[in-house]
């Protein structure tokens, strides 16, 4: 069963009590981490093995002061390495039953990740007006992750958009709060642990959604964002409920 919205107008305001961050029991086990990275791959979405956290808020890898402990992935060649073949991921995930997994964006999927808050106000919204909303992701670092598709691969080149000027805009005027991860990025899937006490990411709305076109979300995502400009937006307000 999923974490899974929308259907009866009566769901409303228990969506909103669940959008609040009532915390779950943790419930995955070795099999079940394994299935949900089993059903990211069948949803399209390329994995590679990143790191996992370490005692004492550190990172598993051999880094001194790693800027981003536990959220990257442990091979350079994470991009060529990235597979939805099931043999592979089951090989990683055995081999290496701490590690948490990347998905590579911008071959298959893109992603828009906006602050938590943010994410839970455009989530309502979108369910409410009976947009389809694809996978979600919600992270207890104060993040909310949207899969959509991708925005494909344009014969001139020069028309890619650039992930580096998608998470840092130039002015945040139009797109407040918003990283746009497209070719040459990445996110943790879920389930994914990160430094702290019981802090993970976990699927609100799991890969079994269709990937929505990421333009149907975007003016809801961006006016979402500008609402919660100057807010304590990255505050996530407790942990998210696992998808089972």
């Amino acid at each position: 069963m999923s974490a899974t919205f929308g259907g009866r107008p009566g769901r409303q305001g228990k969506l909103s009590q669940w959008l609040l961050g009532r915390r779950a029991k943790e419930a995955v086990d070795d099999s079940g981490r394994e299935a949900l990275l089993l059903a990211a791959a069948d949803a399209g979405l390329p994995l590679a093995p990143a790191a996992h956290p370490a005692p004492g808020y550190r990172c598993s890898c051999d880094r001194v002061g790693c800027p981003t402990p536990a959220r990257h992935p442990v091979s350079f060649a994470w991009q060529t390495q990235s597979t939805t073949d099931h043999a592979q991921i089951e090989r990683w995930a055995r081999h290496q039953p701490q590690a948490n997994f990347i998905t590579s964006t911008g071959v298959t999927h893109d992603v828009l990740d906006v602050p938590l808050e943010a994410g839970r106000e455009a989530l309502e919204r979108l369910l409410g007006a009976g947009v389809e909303v694809g996978p979600v992701a919600g992270s207890d670092d104060g993040r909310m992750l949207f899969f959509t598709l991708t925005r494909g691969t344009p014969e001139d080149e020069d028309e890619w958009w650039p992930c580096e000027l998608d998470c840092h805009p130039e002015t945040m005027d139009e797109h407040p709060g918003l990283r746009w991860h497209c070719r040459g990025s990445y996110v943790l899937v879920p389930p994914a642990r990160l430094p702290g006490d019981d802090r993970r990411v976990r699927w609100v709305r799991g890969p079994e959604h269709s990937l929505p076109d990421p333009l149907t979300l975007l003016e809801t995502l961006t006016d979402a964002c500008a609402r919660h400009v100057g807010s304590d937006s990255q505050n996530p307000g407790g942990s998210w409920p696992l998808r089972h």
